[in-house]
């Protein structure tokens, strides 16, 4: 789990062959192999590092899920490391499991912040609210509003300074991760879709008329 603050920014060393090679100095403090850690809003498992970085193991479904594959060597990427029982929560619940990507289609100035607009399918939008959370590549961050094609969120000066959003244009991809709390919602008021249990013959008569 992960709370969607970025701990720092990384550098794409080396992509292809099923495998991300990442440079950083954060979060491979206390690194071991196995950790997870979110690349991009993207939970990978750390199966090397060094003093220079990390390597991470990348599956197809990840690849055809999430923007990885826009990634080449130099470009910045998001990193944070799994959440602690003594870390302070400072974003929201983010698994690091993506359910699609969106697309940013605007920028516009608003006194200190900058809204930036995504357009996203209607089956990632039905679990946007406004003022709910909404992970982007990575980062927690609060809806400012929602129609049926987009999404808008605003963003602080240090938001863009300390992630990669700084280097995002229109037309970017980027990675959404939905709140997980709204897709658990929405299954219980559906209810089980699990086959019901055929009624037992086992009665008291039953059991009395076989010698128990």
């Amino acid at each position: 789990m992960f709370t969607g603050i970025i701990e720092e920014v990384g550098q794409v060393a080396r992509i292809g062959g099923g495998s991300l090679v990442i440079n950083c100095a954060k979060v491979i403090e206390d690194v071991h192999l196995g950790d997870s850690i979110a690349v991009n809003g993207v939970c990978l498992t750390v199966t090397h590092f060094d003093k220079s970085g990390f390597t991470a193991d990348v599956m197809p479904e990840t690849v055809r899920r999430t923007s990885l594959a826009e990634l080449k060597k130099g470009s910045p990427v998001n990193l944070e490391r799994a959440l602690t029982l003594a870390s302070r929560l400072g974003g929201h619940i983010v698994s690091g499991h993506i359910d699609g990507t969106g697309e940013i289609v605007k920028f516009a100035d608003e006194g200190n912040a900058i809204l930036m607009t995504v357009s996203a399918d209607s089956g990632l939008l039905r679990y946007i609210v406004e003022k709910g959370s909404v992970a982007l590549d990575g980062i927690s961050l609060t809806v400012a509003r929602v129609t049926d094609r987009d999404f808008t969120v605003s963003l602080i000066p240090h938001t863009r300074g300390v992630t990669n959003l700084g280097s995002k244009k229109t037309g970017s991809p980027i990675n959404i991760e939905t709140d997980v709390l709204g897709k658990y919602v929405e299954k219980m008021l559906k209810g089980s879709n699990a086959p019901a249990k055929a009624q037992s013959n086992m009665t008291l008569d039953f059991l009395r008329e076989n010698g128990f």
